[in-house]
């Protein structure tokens, strides 16, 4: 395979070559810091067309606007995406918790105008901060409860559901200028591996593939979705041999072809174990754009310069060893510039949009279920909030803060928690009490035996305590008082501390 000599910084031969300017266009590369670094700059000047931020990215909305102005000054349609899917998910407020609820509880209201008002607020937050390409909605149909990666992002187990959200979330969005980008294709609800660190699989017939996992993909392109993010799945029933992410059946025969799809067609992150473990990371993104991909994302990971230049170094090398066709490469980075040109012409939709500040909250507490199993006095003392914390998967991230301890703690001054964790937390948590009331906090108790244990010794114990279960709401619901959130934003929280003090 041909390689491509470069000087120290990068710029040799490949700099000015249309052939490197499309292998650059294809690539959404993150980097490090809070402020544009210079190696970044100078490849927007070389032909990269979209940068990606995520959550080591962002301190403060400020902060956001100032690096993506700065970023724009090279390139005035420049994609910036964003990993913000609100919920569980965000990026935007990493460091606190998210604004809106995420897909779960906005279909547990199952009030798709809600839906289209909390991503439009998302969208005008987004845009007004120069963000222009969201990597979300999630439009996975979460067929297995058990599922480590999808849960609270999905909207919810019915096709139909999701699909109406899911198409109500990219309207929404799209309403501000800002790109939405449909995810996982061809599905990654029914999955019981997460991508991050290996190959899922799906092993089912391809009549409920077609029934079941694609039509909130039908909806999305319906509903004018400018991309679609694909998926690092196996699924045999169309390819045998590759995952969704480097499959011509699924991405350019189904999705293209069957499905009439003309967007942006985007990888999941490359570095994942799924690809980048098989398949190598270089290897993984030259069959990624021969199967039909037209942008990578890449940088969750890695997001140093040497990676964007392996990648368009392999990219470039591969059309002249005449594994790439050239013009598959020049279509995919058209279509990259084409969306760019689109959400430049887009932008000022954003100062249109009137804000609604509130709707997160709104919606956070009308997807809550209060279920009570027996009498209890009313909560109005300070208590001890018990945080039962099982391991982030990867796409959440351990950054973001979760639970109702702080909201309840200015509710009921006086109030303490603690975390616990594995064998012998409940009776850790009773030791920690002392005679103060207990709220019990789950994360999907139903897929975790130690804290499941951990609450049976809890409720044995202390049978008025309070349970706030914010994942999947899948165990039968036991505490005098069980409140489901459906996901943990911070807007969860607070609308769960507020129905403790309720009753």
């Amino acid at each position: 395979m041909t390689t491509i000599a470069t000087t120290a910084s990068g710029s040799g031969s490949a700099a000015g070559d249309s052939l490197a300017r499309d292998a650059l266009a294809v690539l959404q590369p993150g980097f490090d810091g809070t402020t544009a670094p210079d190696w970044v700059r100078r490849r927007i000047g070389e032909g990269l067309a979209s940068v990606a931020l995520f959550g080591r990215n962002v301190v403060s909305e400020d902060q956001v606007t100032a690096l993506t102005a700065h970023l724009r000054a090279e390139r005035d349609d420049l994609l910036i995406a964003i990993d913000e899917e609100s919920g569980d998910v965000t990026r935007l407020d990493v460091r606190t918790g998210s604004s809106f609820p995420g897909n779960h509880a906005l279909g547990a209201v199952d009030d798709p105008d809600l839906t289209r008002a909390v991503s439009r607020e998302l969208g005008r937050r987004l845009a007004a901060c120069g963000v222009t390409f969201d990597w979300a909605p999630s439009a996975d149909v979460n067929a297995d409860a058990d599922n480590p990666v999808i849960g609270v992002r999905s909207f919810g187990a019915s096709p139909d559901l999701v699909a109406r959200h899911t198409a109500a979330w990219v309207e929404g969005l799209q309403s501000t200028g800002v790109a939405a980008c449909t995810k996982h294709f061809p599905g990654h609800g029914d999955t019981n591996v997460d991508s991050h660190h290996a190959v899922p699989r799906i092993d089912v017939d391809a009549d409920t593939l077609y029934e079941r996992e694609l039509p909130p993909f039908r909806a999305a392109i319906a509903a004018g979705t400018r991309a679609i993010m694909s998926a690092h799945i196996l699924v045999p029933a169309l390819d045998p041999d590759r995952p969704g992410t480097l499959s011509r059946r699924v991405l350019t025969e189904l999705l293209r072809g069957e499905l009439g799809y003309q967007g942006l067609i985007v990888t999941d992150g490359m570095e994942m174990r799924a690809i980048s473990g098989t398949y190598g990371l270089e290897h993984g993104v030259v069959l990624a754009i021969a199967a039909g991909a037209d942008a990578i994302c890449v940088g969750g990971g890695l997001c140093d310069e040497g990676t964007v230049l392996k990648l368009r170094d392999a990219l470039v090398a591969a059309v002249r060893s005449g594994e790439l066709p050239a013009e598959r490469l020049a279509d995919a980075a058209a279509r990259v510039r084409d969306l760019a040109a689109w959400t430049a012409a887009a932008r000022g939709d954003a100062g249109k949009t009137a804000p609604d500040p509130e709707i997160g909250l709104v919606a956070a507490r009308r997807a809550l279920t209060v279920t009570r199993t027996g009498p209890a006095a009313p909560v109005t003392e300070p208590v001890y909030v018990a945080q039962f914390n099982p391991a982030p998967n990867i796409a959440v991230g351990d950054q973001t803060p979760w639970g109702v301890a702080a909201e309840l703690q200015r509710l009921l001054p006086g109030s303490a928690s603690g975390s616990f964790t594995g064998e012998g937390a409940g009776d850790a948590v009773l030791a920690a009490a002392g005679g103060r009331r207990i709220v019990a906090v789950v994360r999907d108790e139903h897929r975790h035996d130690w804290m499941r244990s951990a609450l049976s010794a809890l409720l044995a114990a202390r049978p008025d305590t309070v349970v706030v279960e914010m994942g999947l709401p899948q165990a039968p619901p036991r505490g005098t008082l069980h409140i489901a959130t459906y996901g943990a934003a911070r807007v969860c929280g607070v609308a769960a501390a507020e129905a403790v003090v309720a009753g």
